[in-house]
């Protein structure tokens, strides 16, 4: 039912966005740009055909915003809420389904759960919107510079990384901290998973009640809270300091900026990596390290039961430790003092190849069938897949086969880790079969 609610709400956004009142010309979009951008916002990823701005009216726009909001929530939640609305009760098929699309463990508290994401999500999103208005309202005016605020409040926290400000995203901004700190914020918290807020906000309420210390309360933190902390200050620090060091002297990154803004842009560009797809210069221009690093970053993401795309933090951190608790001959691997299952170890390898193996395929594909090279096409299918939004200015130029081929990528990295994460955890599986005997093999 996930992929299928997806794919459902893709095909009635892009039935929508073709209607004549949907561009700001009162022609018919064609059904493939329609689709991707239907596609684009839905997955929450970016990418775009066509400029949101300047080619979408104000119905087309808000109709993109709303594909955003249900995209970033999840379908599955959205409908959950309008059974609330109407005030449905809730089977226990219902809350196996909320359960899976939001990605936990258990049914138990799943609707408490849910509505305090939505809480939070509203919140969150009005307050980045005020934020925003303060250089938005003096910059467009009051009306207009509400709808900006809006817009790329609601876009930052579900990573879509669309905007309505101009071509060439948040350019114009370089310069501007207010922006770029509250778009950074703003992203961190929608990619940083909803459980891990809630741990922290728990945690630090009673610690306050105790009058324990800060490391007293950091220590009680969840050991899922701490490797997302842990992963998420590493991947922004370290990508921040890539970007600065190997984009320093490019005159067509952040090469003719101050040390200011050098440093702003840098830390800028290591968290929009993390599926957000704002940027604050093109990307084309990036140099080849910073290019191989990018995939990287792109392509694990944000972390879990959030707003982001990628395979996550958690499960690229399990596949590694996997391999290195390998190497080092031990028999179970630990992370912050406490064991993760073997399960839990094949499902994250298992989900890291499965996403690496979809690239190639679809990179093979894009460079076969358009006129780029393979670097430009692999950096595409990457941002595609991991839900990113950025390309090297290719995205456009794209014939309807390449839109049709990014539109099944940003498709599959919207729900193959939710749908990956249902088939491993054998709710459905088959009985077991019968043991055979262990054969020999030679590997390596």
């Amino acid at each position: 039912m996930i992929p299928i609610s997806f794919f459902a709400a893709i095909i009635v956004g892009a039935l929508i966005l073709m209607l004549p009142f949907a561009s700001k010309e009162g022609t018919w979009t064609s059904f493939v740009d329609a689709l991707f951008t239907s596609a684009t916002s839905i997955c929450v990823t970016g990418l775009t055909v066509v400029d949101t701005g300047n080619y979408w009216s104000l119905f087309g726009q808000t109709v993109i915003l709303i594909l955003i909001q249900i995209g970033g929530l999840g379908v599955i939640t959205v409908f959950s809420i309008i059974m609330i609305a109407a005030q449905k009760k809730f089977t226990l098929s219902d809350r196996i389904m909320l359960k899976d699309s939001l990605n936990l463990e258990t049914t138990s508290g799943v609707i408490k759960f849910m509505i305090r994401i939505i809480k939070t999500t509203i919140i969150t999103e009005l307050l980045g919107a005020g934020l925003y208005s303060i250089d938005f309202i003096p910059r467009y005016g009051f009306f207009r510079g509400i709808r900006y605020s809006l817009f790329n409040s609601v876009s930052a926290f579900c990573n879509a990384g669309m905007d309505i400000l101009g071509e060439s995203s948040l350019e114009a901004y370089r310069s501007n901290t207010l922006v770029l700190c509250v778009t950074m914020a703003l992203i961190v918290m929608g990619g940083g998973g909803f459980i891990v807020w809630f741990d922290i906000a728990g945690k630090v309420k009673s610690g306050i009640k105790k009058r324990f210390s800060i490391k007293q309360t950091v220590s009680r933190f969840s050991e899922h809270t701490k490797l997302v902390l842990s992963m998420t200050l590493f991947l922004i620090l370290s990508g921040a300091l890539i970007v600065f060091v190997f984009e320093y002297n490019n005159p067509e990154t952040i090469g003719n900026m101050n040390l200011k803004e050098k440093i702003l842009n840098s830390f800028f560009e290591a968290v929009t990596y993390r599926t957000a797809g704002f940027c604050t210069f093109s990307q084309a221009g990036l140099t080849e390290i910073s290019c191989m690093f990018a995939y990287v970053y792109m392509f694990i993401g944000g972390s879990p039961i959030g707003t982001a795309g990628g395979v996550k933090t958690t499960t690229f951190y399990l596949a590694v430790k996997n391999v290195s608790s390998y190497l080092h001959g031990e028999d179970n691997a630990r992370v912050f003092h406490k064991s993760v299952s073997a399960e839990q170890m094949r499902k994250a390898g298992v989900i890291v190849s499965v996403g690496v193996a979809t690239i190639i395929f679809l990179t093979l594909l894009l460079v076969g069938t358009n006129h780029m090279d393979m670097q430009d096409g692999f950096f595409e299918i990457v941002s595609a897949s991991a839900t990113v939004g950025l390309t090297r200015d290719i995205t456009p130029k794209l014939n309807d086969v390449g839109k049709v081929i990014v539109t099944v990528a940003m498709y599959l990295g919207r729900i193959a880790p939710i749908s990956m994460a249902i088939f491993l955890a054998g709710i459905n599986r088959k009985k077991k079969e019968i043991k055979n005997p262990e054969g020999h093999f030679f590997i390596g």
